[in-house]
Parts: C-alpha cells; sequence; structure tokens
C-alpha cells in the first residue's frame, strides 16, 4: 500500500523556521521525483519545491532563499526547511512524488500538513 505521511507543520510567528517531513512507504522512493506544493485558501495549489531521483533542487520564486528541500533515500523521506517564514507561507503543504514509468506516470500524494503563519 503507498503511503505520503506528512508531519511538522503548526502554528509559527512570522520570520520563525520549520521543518516539514514526509515519509514514503509502498513504492520505490529513490526512483522517483518529489515535490512540496502548497494551497492556501481561496488559492490555487502552488509548487513550492522539487528534488528529482538525479539530484536537481529547485524552487519556486516566493520561496527561493528562505526555503530547502532534501531527501534521504535510506529513510524514504523528504525534508522540506523552512525560514523567515512569512504570512503568505501559510498553507497546507503536501508532498508529492511522480515517475514516469514505460510511458505510464504514477503519482502519490500525502494527506498535507497545515503550516500556520501569524504576523
Amino acid at each position: 500500500q503507498v503511503q505520503l505521511v506528512e508531519s511538522g507543520g503548526g502554528l509559527v510567528p512570522a520570520g520563525g523556521s520549520l521543518r516539514l517531513s514526509c515519509v514514503a512507504s509502498g513504492f520505490a522512493f529513490s526512483i522517483f521525483d518529489l515535490t512540496w506544493d502548497r494551497q492556501a485558501p481561496g488559492r490555487q495549489r502552488e509548487l513550492v519545491a522539487t528534488f528529482t531521483s538525479s539530484g536537481i533542487a529547485t524552487y519556486g520564486d516566493s520561496v527561493k532563499g528562505r526555503f530547502t528541500i532534501s531527501r534521504d533515500n535510506t529513510k524514504n523521506t523528504v525534508y522540506l526547511q523552512m525560514n523567515s517564514l512569512k504570512s503568505d507561507d501559510t498553507a497546507v503543504y503536501y508532498c508529492n512524488a511522480h515517475r514516469l514509468l514505460a510511458g505510464r506516470r504514477f503519482e502519490y500524494w500525502g494527506q498535507g500538513t497545515q503550516v500556520t503563519v501569524s504576523s
């Protein structure tokens, strides 16, 4: 059974930090590209950061220089270190794993973790 379980969300004051974790199971984690996405109330889901299976990290413009994505394939876990948090970072954060295999896209989502930044 495929599972992605996020944790680490919570309430933090503006300027603070949080570290999100997402533990995966049930699939070949190391060959999947991983992303963190977020969705705030009334807004579209936004791609925050990506860490590919080949080791490349990329970020959305709104989080560059503040957030860091990393992965530990030995623990089947992807992390999102969030620093200098702003009220605009308030959202539900989701981890995602995806891979194109033999012409078929495999994609899995976690249930999300709430991050609330107080101003």
